[in-house]
């Protein structure tokens, strides 16, 4: 599943800012998209392992609703979801418990956002 998170993230990552890169999305029909939005691109991207698709899949819903509620920002949920995957990753290996990572992750986020509201 990591590897599906970092293939997703990775080329999204690319179209990041203002200097970000376009990307060309080729198309089964009609003419190529150039595009630099995060979630056209993560969309787009389908794996042949089953399991590295579940997290391909979980990345891009990120940037899904993050399109949704704040209509930009896309590739920044992308980099910074990969990033807290990755990070539960190596915890749980090392023995932490995931539910306790998962209420830590939340009240982070809460006082996150409580912050900067």
């Amino acid at each position: 599943m990591l590897q599906g998170v970092n293939t997703l993230a990775n080329t999204v990552r690319v179209t990041l800012g203002p200097k970000g890169r376009n990307v060309v999305l080729g198309k089964k029909y009609g003419s190529p998209v150039i595009t630099k939005d995060g979630v056209t691109v993560a969309k787009e991207i389908e794996l042949k392992d089953n399991y590295e698709n579940m997290g391909a899949q979980m990345v891009r819903e990120v940037a899904t609703k993050t399109n949704d509620t704040a209509g930009d920002g896309t590739t920044t949920a992308t980099v910074l979801a990969q990033a807290i995957f990755r990070e539960g990753v190596k915890n749980v290996t090392a023995g932490a418990n995931p539910m306790e990572l998962q209420r830590g992750i939340q009240q982070a986020t809460e006082a996150a956002v409580k912050e900067l509201e």
